[in-house]
């Protein structure tokens, strides 16, 4: 775990005197209470506080920020909410956090055409909240949408609930305009998606700040759905509730949405709540079915019937529109009310093929035992994208056994067939456990890559790659390319 300082590096006065000559005295931070709430993002495992925080107001703003830090040689972390969960926008010591707070604006809501227009800042709700008079609605939801930004969801990829129909964030960004690390201004992508040449658009977006900031994105809107029917339904086992969400695939029934809670995670959520779930209850699935009416009938008898052949002990469904929403709020409030069982927690990500769910909860409950620790589950069921909350106490010296064992269980999903994140991203976190999925050649790729955008690796530098700092590790030997060696390429 980082220790907090306060970066006192001698370039800091200049550098914020660059800072005050293109942005007003109060969005240049500089004193070091200020500075300490941008220390850390929702991982707080991982402090360390910057040497500066600028806060422009426009694009033109934020790329006259990355020129003064191309000028200094200073490394820079973009920021939205501060609501990641891997370190991701953790800052770099002598360095420079861009906050993107104050980019809030929706630009442009284009009912004919269905797409937003947006700046990075825009809550990802208010989206939706914006297009529903239109009878339109954005499809990623975070169970942190109240407050997590299309900036940042661009930088994760973000999935939520209903990613298992309708896809991640990649798949309805269309535009964005970027500031490269040079402070450029670029556009990725097209008014449809298209872009002549390589997809850089998609290569941008689950970059996780590390080739630029984006700082104006449009997105693609979906008309609201005609019919809409969700099912509460509660398993005798976690291993049931598992078995069911391969038998709804299997049956071509692809819901909008399939989330499962074990008993821990109901437990907090509805002490939270209030949301109508059995605590006692050792596991349960929320499915939730949308489209032409008549579809989503016929589906949603056959999805009953699923469920009570794997002996589901009780069967609700939400009538009204608000009582269904209060099931919604007890999922997605799950990760802070686990605050209430616990002082401390670790929420991981991971992703597991749907066959092995079963399998993975039941190795994740063996891992807790051998730890003396407790995890709750809450999850994207129907994607395989596990959140184990790993439950400790710090008081109680678990920190390191806490995070020891989430790192167990994200390297775990890669064992069987799975990836080390779903949506929260690798970040600070799980840069270590990267060599456990991709090979020294795949990280060499990604890394010239990167260099491509950033020669100078200034850019949210310490996340996604493993490195000695990090890790502890020592470099191995490095193998020169053959058109290296031949003089046709030299190394960056």
């Amino acid at each position: 775990m980082a220790t907090p300082t306060t970066a006192t590096g001698p370039t800091t006065g200049p550098l914020a005197a660059d800072f005050a000559a293109v942005l007003p005295d109060t969005c240049v931070i500089t004193d070091e209470v200020g500075l300490r709430s941008y220390e850390c993002d929702g991982l707080t495992g991982f402090r360390q506080v910057p040497a500066v925080v600028v806060l422009p107001r426009d694009a033109e703003e934020v790329a006259a920020c990355v020129r003064v830090c191309a000028r200094h040689g200073v490394p820079f972390v973009a920021r939205g909410a501060g609501t990641g969960l891997s370190g991701g926008a953790l800052p770099v010591a002598d360095g420079v956090v861009i906050s993107l707070q104050k980019l809030r604006r929706i630009l442009e809501i284009d009912v004919e055409n269905r797409r937003a227009v947006l700046e990075p800042g825009v809550f990802n709700l208010d989206i939706t909240r914006a297009a529903s008079p239109h009878g339109l609605y954005y499809a990623p939801d975070p169970s942190s949408q109240q407050v997590c930004t299309i900036g940042g969801n661009v930088a994760e990829n973000s999935g939520g609930a209903h990613c298992l129909k309708y896809g991640f964030t990649t798949n309805h960004v269309l535009e964005m305009e970027v500031v490269l690390a040079d402070g450029s201004l670029v556009t990725l992508g097209g008014p449809t998606g298209d872009q002549a040449g390589p997809d850089l658009r998609g290569l941008f977006i689950g970059s996780e700040g590390t080739l630029g900031i984006c700082t104006k994105v449009t997105v693609r809107l979906l008309q609201t759905p005609e019919s809409v029917r969700t099912l509460l339904a509660d398993f005798p086992s976690i291993e049931a509730a598992g078995d069911v969400v391969g038998d709804i695939v299997e049956a071509a029934i692809i819901p909008a949405a399939v989330e499962m809670m074990d008993s821990l995670a109901m437990e907090a959520a509805e002490a939270a709540t209030g949301a109508g779930l059995t605590v006692d209850a050792p596991a349960a699935l929320i499915v939730e079915l949308d489209g032409p009416a008549d579809e989503v009938d016929a589906e949603f008898e056959h999805l009953t019937a699923i469920c009570e052949r794997h002996g589901a002990t009780r069967l609700h469904v939400p009538t009204e529109a608000e009582e269904r929403a209060r099931v919604w709020k007890g999922r997605k409030a799950a990760f802070a009310a686990v605050g209430r069982i616990s002082p401390d927690y670790i929420v991981q990500d991971g992703v597991v093929p749907r066959t092995r769910l079963a399998e993975v909860l039941t190795r994740i409950a063996e891992m807790g035992r051998d730890a003396g620790l407790r995890v709750a589950n809450v999850f994207h069921a129907g994607d395989g994208n596990l959140h184990p909350l790993v439950l400790y106490s710090e008081a109680a010296g678990e920190h390191d056994a806490a995070e020891e064992l989430s790192t167990q269980i994200a390297e775990l999903c890669v064992e069987l067939g799975g990836s080390l994140s779903g949506e929260h991203g690798i970040g600070t976190d799980k840069a270590c456990s990267m060599p456990r999925m991709f090979s020294p050649d795949d990280l060499d790729v990604m890394h010239r890559v990167r260099l491509g955008f950033d020669p100078d690796s200034r850019c949210n530098p310490g996340k996604l790659f493993p490195t000695p700092r990090l890790c502890g590790e020592r470099p191995g030997p490095y193998r020169p390319h053959p058109l290296e060696e031949a003089g046709v390429i030299e190394r960056l």
